[in-house]
């Protein structure tokens, strides 16, 4: 087997919440890859034009930061972490229950925004519980976690392609009777930025046609199993009130450490460093408190901020690449037929899914530092080649899939490295976390301002300098973490971080 017996038996003590927390991730996914290839859908079900539904995206990407803010103040018991979990997952069902009931596209941002605070409390929460599962063997199932993002991802452009529509999906007076279809819509330019889509207003009065609704209900019923299995999870611990009466909860880690060693029970490094680990993954209010940064070099927060900079430029990227490559593809140069572009997100995220199951062996071996560099690199040589080959389709959708690839475990890489850095003993997870909700919402934001104003070249240039400013901020957190005060060895051989001490003798951190 490629991972070690010791691995192996901790992800079987652990294999209900472990797959608990991986199939939440799939709500997630689920969520945030439907916006881009039902955008004309539902700018034809609100009536809206093209600058107001991108606040739509706004609106999610904002509410998503600030659950990823707000989401660690539910990690301070299990039963909160859990309950937030269950909430947040039967949220998102809901969500796509009620997304074809909004008829209004205030009304459709603030039910997206409701979706995004449940998307920020899932990413929270679900990296935070397995990092402090796993600790030093987490990268791996942190890989895990980021591919069920990449497969829902995947999933929902693939079950709203069916439904999204081939015609003009208002008919107003003047198309009532003769079908506009949007090829030819999207040749309807005005003349200083030719293939421009968003120069172009759909009519907002007559009746709408679009069969959009059918995608959102399909991906509401695919999606209530999660919740129900973060219940379940519930339900074994002995956390819902009325089945909590007959069972005793279970041992923490640590209590199950202390118990199969005892003379150790009084050791003062050990108590000393215990809280020390825990705080590793406070919510942001918590790690912003003075108290933490006293003693604290300044290498302490370069390594927080370069890392956190290195995912607000990647996941930036994932962000506007998936919203606005159908977009850029069916504008000139380009002007890729709408059925065919309708692929290239799910071709992106199809290789991002691919990458991060890839990423899962590969994590075991490589280092988290070795695989960051060959993402970053990738990233910036592949939008290089893109704008080479600017007017080629065939190498869109080979650089689409290139750049999948190479941005695939670039977050959960970069989650493990900062964490081991730092020893677990700072705010890694709760930055990185921030830091790449801030990247989402606004690059995305940025970009779509960028291609209204300048056009669809742009989208390319953007990737390349974010791309750039990427790998810069990688090579300043390699020499940050060179700076960095190593722990000594005899602080290493009785730190609760390791998992042969600590974490091998739990089951599951309470």
């Amino acid at each position: 087997m490629w991972w070690d017996e010791r691995v192996s038996a901790r992800f079987r003590r652990n294999l209900q919440p472990t797959l608990t927390y991986w199939s939440v991730f799939f709500s997630f996914g689920l969520c945030i890859a439907f916006l881009g290839p039902t955008l004309l859908d539902l700018r034809c079900q609100t009536q809206s034009s093209l600058s107001q539904i991108t606040w739509v995206f706004f609106s999610q990407q904002f509410c998503l930061l600030l659950g990823s803010c707000l989401g660690g103040v539910f990690k301070r018991t299990l039963a909160q972490s859990l309950f937030a979990l269950f909430a947040s997952s039967l949220a998102i069902s809901l969500v796509f229950a009620i997304i074809p009931l909004c008829h209004n596209v205030v009304v459709l941002a603030v039910v997206m925004a409701v979706a995004g605070l449940a998307m920020g409390c899932i990413d929270t929460i679900s990296n935070m519980q397995l990092v402090k599962i796993y600790q030093k063997d987490s990268a791996i199932f942190l890989q895990a976690l980021h591919f069920f993002v990449g497969f829902g991802a995947l999933l929902s452009p693939l079950i709203a392609d069916p439904f999204l529509s081939d015609t003009n999906c208002i008919l107003s007076n003047g198309t009532a009777n003769t079908s506009s279809n949007l090829p030819h819509i999207r040749k309807s330019l005005v003349p200083h930025h030719p293939g421009n889509l968003s120069r172009y207003d759909l009519p907002m009065k007559g009746m709408v046609v679009t069969h959009v609704s059918y995608a959102f209900w399909i991906m509401a019923l695919i999606n209530l199993p999660v919740p129900i299995a973060v219940f379940f999870l519930l339900y074994k611990e002995r956390m819902v009130p009325c089945f909590n009466r007959s069972s005793h909860p279970l041992l923490s880690a640590d209590e199950l450490a202390m118990e199969a060693r005892p003379a150790e029970k009084d050791d003062p490094s050990t108590a000393m460093q215990r809280p020390q680990a825990a705080r590793g993954h406070d919510d942001l209010f918590s790690c912003c408190q003075s108290k933490n940064f006293r003693g604290a070099s300044y290498t302490y927060f370069a390594v927080h901020i370069t890392g956190a900079l290195v995912l607000f430029m990647t996941d930036g990227i994932v962000g506007e690449y998936s919203g606005f490559i159908y977009s850029y593809a069916v504008e000139e140069p380009l002007s890729v037929v709408h059925k065919v572009a309708g692929y290239l997100p799910s071709l992106f995220w199809g290789f991002i899914t691919l990458g991060r199951l890839i990423s899962i062996p590969v994590s075991y071996r490589m280092k988290p530092a070795t695989m960051v560099f060959i993402n970053v690199v990738g990233v910036l040589v592949t939008f290089l080649l893109l704008l080479i080959f600017s007017s080629s389709v065939v190498f869109l959708f080979v650089g689409t899939a290139g750049l999948g690839l190479f941005l695939s475990s670039t977050f959960p890489s970069m989650l493990a490295y900062t964490e081991d850095i730092l020893q677990y003993k700072g705010c890694a997870t709760t930055v990185l976390v921030t830091g790449a909700g801030i990247g989402e919402m606004v690059l995305q934001l940025l970009v779509g301002s960028i291609i209204h104003e300048q056009g669809s070249y742009s989208f390319l240039v953007c990737g390349m300098i974010f791309g750039g400013l990427a790998f810069t901020f990688y090579a300043f957190l390699l020499f940050f973490h060179r700076m960095y005060p190593k722990p000594s060895s005899d602080l290493d051989a009785t730190s609760p971080d390791k998992p042969a001490v600590t974490d091998d003798n739990g089951l599951y951190q309470r």
